[in-house]
């Protein structure tokens, strides 16, 4: 009949007890029959005491150095290499404690992979979408022409502009997925220079005034700068954010609205460039994805302004880069402010 392991524990327990205090009994004895005195007693008491004590404990921490170990064995996703003789102890709370921050930590690591795994799933989602409605687009104009629209002028050269722009769309979506894979593997090489941020941000207005103009949205400093702001940073990557953040408020703003680009001082080493409109805003729930890849608000009138889906996440990684910060803060139907910080120039 087999014992119980706890029985084993005591049975061995009590074995080395029992031999301890038969040698310290014969040596008390020995010592009180040659009239030894009391302290030689006292002496074979305190001995005995701690011989108890350490046994005791170094039996306890054994047995439960082996339990454990054997649960590490058995369990798959534990490692063996990663418990330490010393983390046995007779203190259950601070093995308690032990156990709970090793479960609390493959908690979060397994946390992370299904997170993992869902954005990874989302995003070839989301590529697959992107892609498939355009070649989808053109694959339908190309048979419509192919089937015998092409004898016909005005319908061929209707059907090819609209072709093109699905190509184009294609080509924009595509150039944008290689910046962001580069951007995450490669990382950014960055040409540092000083520049008038102002300057820039006016050139950027200029190219895209005929394009607000048709929805008659005026872009417009905050006030009038009597001196420029000059800043450190790569300055076509930051004319790339600009261009961005420009873009989308023009996209997303109110016909009959505006644009209202502002540059401040953030603190004594940097400046702050906001770009302001009076648009649709944005519902607090967005805010926190708004910079993910292929994240949309609005998927229906998204894809009708057009674009890719990754510039904000591009406009995130291009200023992260500067070791910058963008911000963001929007009030749904009123408008949004995207921000960005930039370093000042000495």
């Amino acid at each position: 009949m087999k014992f119980k392991k706890t029985y084993t524990y005591a049975l061995w327990s009590a074995t080395y007890l029992t031999i301890i205090t038969v040698l310290i009994a014969t040596i008390a004895y020995f010592f009180i029959s040659n009239q030894l005195g009391l302290p030689s007693v006292l002496i074979s008491v305190i001995v005995f005491f701690f011989i108890t004590f350490l046994t005791i404990q170094y039996r306890a921490e054994h047995f439960i150095y082996r339990r454990l170990k054997k649960i590490y064995e058995e369990v798959s996703i534990l490692d063996v290499n990663d418990l330490d003789r010393d983390s046995a102890t007779t203190d259950i709370d601070k093995l308690s404690k032990r156990m709970q921050k090793f479960v609390e930590g493959k908690r979060l690591e397994i946390e992370s992979l299904t997170e993992r795994d869902s954005f990874r799933r989302d995003f070839l989602g989301n590529v697959a979408h992107e892609l498939k409605t355009p070649l989808f687009t053109v694959q339908g104009y190309i048979l419509t022409l192919i089937e015998g629209a092409v004898n016909d002028k005005e319908i061929r050269t209707k059907y090819l502009e609209r072709a093109n722009k699905g190509v184009e769309r294609l080509v924009a979506v595509i150039k944008d997925l290689d910046m962001i894979a580069k951007l995450e593997t490669d990382g950014m090489k960055l040409n540092i220079e000083s520049f008038n941020v102002l300057e820039l941000i006016q050139d950027v207005c200029d190219l895209f005034e005929m394009k607000a103009k048709k929805k008659n949205i005026t872009l417009k400093f905050d006030k009038a700068y009597a001196f420029p702001v000059l800043v450190h940073g790569d300055i076509e990557k930051i004319e790339q954010v600009l261009i961005n953040l420009i873009v989308n408020s023009i996209k997303y703003g109110k016909p009959n609205g505006t644009t209202i680009i502002a540059v401040d001082s953030y603190n004594i080493n940097k400046v702050i460039v906001k770009v302001i409109d009076n648009g649709e805003g944005i519902k607090q729930k967005h805010l926190p994805r708004l910079f993910e890849r292929f994240y949309r608000v609005d998927h229906s009138r998204s894809r009708e302004q057009g674009g890719s889906g990754l510039g904000l996440s591009i406009v995130k990684h291009i200023v992260e880069a500067h070791n910058e910060t963008i911000l963001l803060k929007s009030v749904y139907g009123e408008g949004s402010e995207f921000s960005f910080t930039m370093e000042k120039a000495k």
